[in-house]
């Protein structure tokens, strides 16, 4: 698939901004007043930035409200109705902190609760994906809940909480990309069974579909090299876990605890732009851009 920067953007920055809504919302950490205003701050413009960022990537963003009329079948539109449910709620759940000096912990809880149903129903717009094996399985909606939790305890300063969710995130990851190569050749797909023609004996394509290229091999048929993908793999996972969890356990400092955030979400970056980059859409079989 076509790894757009709108779209990297956006699951990236609202992942670990709605992650970070996710520890307020249960009291971690137990600030109140400014210190409460700075962590919803730096929470809402990671979460709502990215919200902005997706919007450019539609076709027609001002028929953009049209999609919350949908939520009995399209993820998008419920991904759009709990991210905006999150965010009132958490808003004020964060007028009790920051005003009052006081913890509402039930509307704190139901924030929570919110932020997590808004990146699981982000994460299940691409699982429920047939036509991308890759994604359509239990591990993208795990991988982008751990990301998301993790990823929020490091900015929350969670540092024991944040040391094993990478941990275990980190092993989530490469179970993730193990099983991704070899998704499409276990889903059965090839051309013999999008054509029907398999019991005729082995199938073919006669010509190209097309002469040259068009929008589904733009989108759909994006390829990205063997060595060029494993070079981006080391890098995202160093940045996003190891310089992280090395930082961790050194004596803290803000100065450390900065550069580790900033490591983690650049990893992040490079982990989702992969995410998208191999994604092999089944459409690219009639195109020769795919072999199972």
């Amino acid at each position: 698939m076509h790894p757009a920067p709108s779209v990297i953007i956006f699951s990236t920055m609202s992942g670990i901004g709605f992650g970070l809504l996710v520890w307020l919302g249960l009291g971690h950490p137990g600030v109140t007043g400014f210190s409460a205003f700075v962590f919803f701050v730096v929470a809402y413009l990671l979460a709502v930035g990215g919200l902005i960022a997706s919007a450019t990537h539609l076709g027609h963003p001002e028929r953009a409200l049209k999609a919350f009329t949908q939520w009995r079948s399209s993820w998008l539109s419920r991904e759009g109705i709990c991210a905006v449910a999150a965010l009132i709620v958490m808003a004020i759940y964060g007028m009790g902190l920051v005003f009052f000096g006081s913890r509402w912990g039930f509307i704190g809880l139901i924030g929570a609760v919110l932020s997590l149903g808004t990146v699981f129903t982000t994460a299940m717009i691409y699982t429920q994906l047939k036509t991308v094996p890759r994604w359509n399985h239990y591990t993208t909606p795990a991988m982008f809940l751990a990301f998301c939790v993790s990823g929020g305890a490091l900015l929350a300063g969670q540092w024991s909480e944040a040391f094993w969710l990478l941990l275990l995130t980190a092993a989530l990851q490469v179970l993730v990309w193990v099983r991704g190569d070899t998704a499409l050749a276990q889903s059965g797909t090839n051309l013999a069974t999008a054509t029907g023609l398999g019991n005729m004996g082995g199938v073919r394509p006669f010509e190209a579909p097309h002469t040259g290229p068009n929008y589904l091999l733009r989108e759909f048929a994006f390829q990205i090299g063997r060595k060029h993908a494993q070079t981006l793999r080391i890098i995202a996972f160093v940045l996003a876990f190891v310089l992280p969890l090395l930082i961790i356990l050194l004596p803290f400092n803000h100065f450390l605890a900065g550069v580790a955030v900033i490591s983690h979400i650049a990893g992040v970056f490079a982990s989702r732009w992969l995410f998208f980059a191999q994604a092999e859409h089944v459409v690219g079989l009639y195109y020769g851009a795919r072999s199972v």
